[in-house]
């Protein structure tokens, strides 16, 4: 997976499904070792990872994945997006090759279908969910405001306070869940009606936040972009 958020999500949505009679890791950078260098150690059937943090625990021979049946890439495109390409290909290397690989891709850029082919040993079987082709609603209107980082969050207050005030509706989107709590708090802080939805939240509180979005008792929703 390409961000901590994200493997976090997914090994919550794991466990769901598996209980405790599977045992499922996730690995990612930004927090301490040895926690997860202790849970891979002890095994573990399922292990989420981003890339960085798995390379590091394999070049360092905290585990390996000789064994690996199956292997699945989660947002490739975002992944390439990022710089993620060499360290998925060291990855891949260690893996043996008669795996199964499975890549989820919002989008089918040459560079995913380049890694597809690279990673599969027959053509790759390509399943279609909707339509590719991507098109703008012709109702909505865009607008696109240059400024400066040190400038972004006083321009964007400004235009959310005019737009709050008129009591339209407006859904947010920040990188992080941390993020996303944070201009929650400020939002409530300036007097307007805000909430956070992302994958930390129950799915009780989740559901409360979206009706009442829906019914325009909060007029304001931040959710993360994942």
């Amino acid at each position: 997976a390409p961000t901590r958020e994200l493997a976090m999500q997914i090994q919550t949505e794991v466990e769901k499904f598996t209980g405790s009679s599977i045992r499922a890791t996730s690995v990612f950078g930004g927090v301490p070792r040895h926690g997860q260098q202790a849970s891979l150690r002890s095994g573990s059937e399922i292990v989420i990872a981003t890339p960085g943090r798995l390379l590091d625990f394999l070049e360092n021979g905290v585990t390996n994945l000789k064994r690996v049946t199956y292997l699945v890439l989660d947002e490739a495109d975002r992944m390439l997006d990022m710089g993620f390409e060499p360290q998925i290909r060291k990855i891949v290397s260690q893996i043996r090759p008669d795996r199964q690989t499975l890549m989820w891709s919002a989008t089918w850029p040459k560079e995913v279908q380049r890694l597809a082919r690279d990673f599969c040993r027959e053509d790759p079987v390509k399943l279609t969910i909707g339509s590719e082709e991507l098109s703008l609603n012709p109702s909505v209107t865009q607008e696109l405001h240059f400024v400066a980082q040190y400038d972004k969050r006083d321009r964007f207050m400004s235009w959310i306070k005019s737009v709050a005030g008129d009591g339209e509706r407006v859904l947010v989107f920040t990188e992080t869940k941390r993020a996303a709590d944070a201009l929650a708090r400020e939002l409530q802080y300036n007097q307007i009606s805000a909430a956070a939805i992302h994958g930390d939240k129950e799915q009780r509180q989740r559901d409360r936040t979206l009706n009442e979005f829906r019914r325009g008792t909060t007029n304001i929703l931040v959710a993360t972009d994942v």
